[in-house]
């Protein structure tokens, strides 16, 4: 099911690969992410209207990534791991930079949180580039 060059189904895989990967990656650093970001337990637990926000907004961000896959090219695996690292570079990890240091936020937490996006860029790029 493709929409103006773009796999649906794709899109809908990388969204839940990414999820998966997110939960895995924050369940394994959760506490050293708590401490850098300097929130309680009880304030990380997610309620069901926030992990469907985070859901949609990772489904919104894979269709967009499969979007400018598509436009790069050929819509291959490798395809899909460049363009997340130059996504992952040039955007995303220059955004948090830029935000956690005027927030006055750890290292720490630009570290977890930028490898978090790291891999969901990844995962997504593999998905789609593999079923593209």
């Amino acid at each position: 099911m493709m929409f103006d060059g773009v796999n649906l189904i794709a899109v809908a895989v990388a969204a839940v690969g990414s999820f998966i990967f997110g939960s895995i990656w924050y369940g394994v650093l959760g506490k050293a992410w708590m401490k850098a970001a300097s929130l309680s337990e009880a304030q990380t637990k997610p309620d069901p209207v926030t992990l469907a926000i985070a859901f949609v907004c990772q489904l919104v961000m894979a269709f967009v990534f499969a979007g400018i896959i598509y436009h790069a090219g050929e819509s291959n695996i490798r395809t899909g791991i460049i363009s997340a690292l130059m996504i992952w570079i040039g955007i995303v990890l220059t955004t948090q930079i830029i935000n956690h240091r005027f927030q006055g936020r750890p290292w720490s937490l630009t570290v977890i949180d930028g490898g978090h996006w790291l891999g969901v860029l990844v995962v997504q790029g593999i998905l789609i580039g593999w079923l593209s």
